[in-house]
C-alpha cells in the first residue's frame, strides 16, 4: 500500500554498555556529538521495559549531519545481562552492527584503537566502491565503517 505511512523516521538505535564514559568517549572519537546525558527512572520506564526498579544513565549521541542517533544506556538497576557470548561473531542472530560512513577509514581505525576497538576481521575493498571493516567497540557492539572510493 503506497499511501499508508507506518513510521515517520528511525529515531535512534539503543546500545546497552557497562562503561558509559568509555562508550561516550569512543563515539565522540568516531565523530558523534553528545546531544544530552541524563539519569532515567520511574514507573513509566518499568512499564516500557517490562523490568522492575529500572535506574539507568543514558547519553544520546548524534551524527554531525543530525540524522543518526545512538542512545547509550548503562543500567544501574537491574544489572545488565548478556544474552549472547562475549564478542559474539558477525553471524549471531539479532542486531549485529551499526554502519557509519567515514572519510578516512584507516585514520578512524587508528583513533578508535586508542579507545579499545579491535578489528573483527580486516579492512577490505568492495569492488571500486568502498573500503569496509567491522570494529568491536563498547559493550561488544560491532561498528561498521565504510569509506567511499573512486
Amino acid at each position: 500500500m503506497l499511501g499508508r505511512m507506518t513510521i515517520q523516521r528511525m529515531d535512534h538505535v539503543g546500545v546497552v554498555v557497562d562503561d558509559l564514559e568509555a562508550a561516550v568517549a569512543f563515539f565522540v572519537e568516531l565523530g558523534m556529538e553528545v546531544e544530552g546525558e541524563a539519569p532515567v527512572e520511574g514507573a513509566w520506564v518499568d512499564r516500557v521495559t517490562g523490568l522492575d526498579d529500572v535506574r539507568v544513565d543514558i547519553a544520546m549521541m548524534r551524527t554531525p549531519d543530525g540524522h543518526g542517533r545512538l542512545e547509550l544506556t548503562r543500567f544501574r538497576t537491574p544489572a545488565a545481562v548478556s544474552a549472547e557470548p562475549a564478542n559474539a561473531p558477525a553471524n549471531t542472530l539479532g542486531l549485529r552492527s551499526v554502519m557509519f560512513a567515514v572519510e578516512d577509514v584507516e585514520d578512524v581505525i587508528a583513533r578508535l584503537r586508542d579507545h579499545g576497538a579491535e578489528l573483527v576481521g580486516e579492512l577490505a575493498r568492495y569492488e571500486d566502491s568502498y573500503r569496509l571493516c567491522y570494529l568491536r567497540g563498547p559493550g561488544g557492539v560491532i561498528v561498521s565503517l565504510a569509506e567511499q572510493i573512486g
